[in-house]
């Protein structure tokens, strides 16, 4: 949400290309000029989606957990071949201990 600097939401705000910087840096994402601009729209088109659903009247309203009837969608599960470990990380760049090791996301 856009937050102004109180850190309270700003109601109506346009999503500006330093919000969608600091989502992007959460999510490690690295954009271009041209992303910035384009998710900058296409965020404020989702804002403003939230906004006009939270001017609906649910007072009222029950709610409704399920509205339609589930049915059991489950298999039995059953033991098949797969693919040797060391045929499925063949091709990986970096490997250790028999497993796929890729970049540290979560800094300490």
């Amino acid at each position: 949400m856009v937050k102004g600097k109180e850190g309270k939401a700003r109601v109506g705000a346009k999503v500006s290309k330093d919000d969608v910087k600091r989502v992007a840096a959460v999510a490690r994402l690295n954009l271009s000029g041209k992303e910035l601009d384009r998710f900058s729209g296409e965020l404020e088109k989702i804002l403003d989606a939230f906004r006009e659903l939270e001017g609906i009247d649910t007072v009222n309203v029950k709610p409704s957990f399920q509205p339609i009837p589930m049915s059991n969608v489950l298999r039995e599960d059953k033991v098949k071949p797969s693919l040797p470990q060391a045929k499925a990380i063949r091709n990986a760049k970096n490997r250790e201990a028999g497993f796929v090791k890729g970049p540290r996301v979560l800094d300490r």
